[in-house]
């Protein structure tokens, strides 16, 4: 759980983790937006549901059906088909 925090590899927490606040007001990070439209919940697509708004997603991902976690480090397991 260390290396998800520590580096994310997945763009979603990615943002997720430049959304948490630090308690440092002279600290400073930008902002990560995700941009796009939030797929359908109740008719969910059979590609990846994070592609309408996944800033490394392309037609390939599209394509393929949602993608299943993967180990790509020790212990660091991620579901995204360009990782």
């Amino acid at each position: 759980a260390e290396g998800v925090i520590q580096e994310p590899l997945h763009p979603y927490t990615r943002a997720l983790i430049a959304a948490v606040p630090v308690p440092d007001p002279t600290y400073k990070r930008e902002p990560v937006e995700i941009k796009g439209d939030v797929s359908a919940p109740i008719d969910p697509p059979s590609y990846c549901r994070f592609l309408p708004r996944c800033p490394i997603g392309d037609a390939t991902c599209k394509g393929l059906p949602h993608p299943s976690l993967k180990e790509v480090r020790a212990g660091h397991f991620v579901a995204c088909h360009k990782l």
